[in-house]
């Protein structure tokens, strides 16, 4: 098994509430700096961004994961990850139209910008992606599956837009085997408060909006290698 340094939450200037210098070259440089193996570009239910971060992650040695940041009907946040930039860009374009159709507006919420692999902004999205879609907690895991991809609740222990702080509880059918925290001191606590965390795997990213918040080397993965698919078990729990 190898050990991989990973963050696997962050947000590139495609999330309205992203640093413009979070472009994809910049994210992937200071990942590289930083000597993280693998991270993954999670921005607010789009994964437009993603080409160009995986061209950069190629080019710089580090493994990038193609994600979204969903956000559900109920507003709690969730982490898609995919094996292949094909199914991930799938599942944007399914969740685009699953959106809210409320505007962006960029003098209030911040801009909302697509990259090529050049960091030239090749256009920006006319929604505001960080309003909810219509897709309930309960359906995700399933549906994210059927694009290839794994899911799990965003930052428990925060107190807004995560599934404890938005529904209260872990619902009794709920599915994932993995879950983030934000900080892991309150790992404990969490599971004391909520057993089910006890059978998940658990994993601590950043949610990182500037460059500087981009996670050092503190914690690995332990995967069978820096393939996507074998990171995604991983992740996940699966025995690869």
């Amino acid at each position: 098994m190898t050990g991989l340094y990973y963050d696997l939450h962050i947000h590139s200037c495609l999330s309205p509430c992203g640093d413009n210098n979070m472009t994809p070259a910049n994210i992937v440089g200071m990942a590289a700096v930083k000597k993280l193996d693998v991270i993954a570009l999670t921005d607010h239910n789009s994964c437009k961004n993603c080409p160009a971060a995986m061209l950069h992650g190629q080019a710089c040695g580090v493994t990038v994961i193609p994600g979204m940041e969903l956000c559900t009907a109920e507003e709690v946040h969730v982490i898609c990850l995919f094996s292949t930039l094909e199914d991930a860009l799938r599942f944007d374009t399914y969740v685009y139209k699953h959106m809210l159709p409320v505007k962006n507006k960029e003098e209030i919420f911040g801009s909302q910008q697509v990259m090529n692999e050049h960091d030239e902004v090749t256009g920006t999205i006319e929604n505001l992606l960080i309003s909810a879609t219509d897709i309930p907690f309960d359906n995700v895991f399933s549906l994210v599956s059927s694009f290839g991809g794994i899911a799990y609740p965003a930052h428990v222990d925060k107190r807004s837009s995560s599934i404890l702080s938005n529904l209260g509880f872990v619902p009794s059918d709920s599915t994932f085997t993995c879950a983030e925290m934000h900080d892991l001191e309150n790992l404990h606590r969490i599971q004391e408060e909520h057993p089910y965390f006890l059978q998940c795997n658990i994993i601590s990213s950043s949610d990182a909006h500037y460059l500087e918040d981009i996670r050092e080397p503190e914690y690995q993965i332990f995967s069978k290698s820096r393939d996507i698919k074998d990171i995604l078990k991983a992740i996940s729990g699966q025995r690869c």
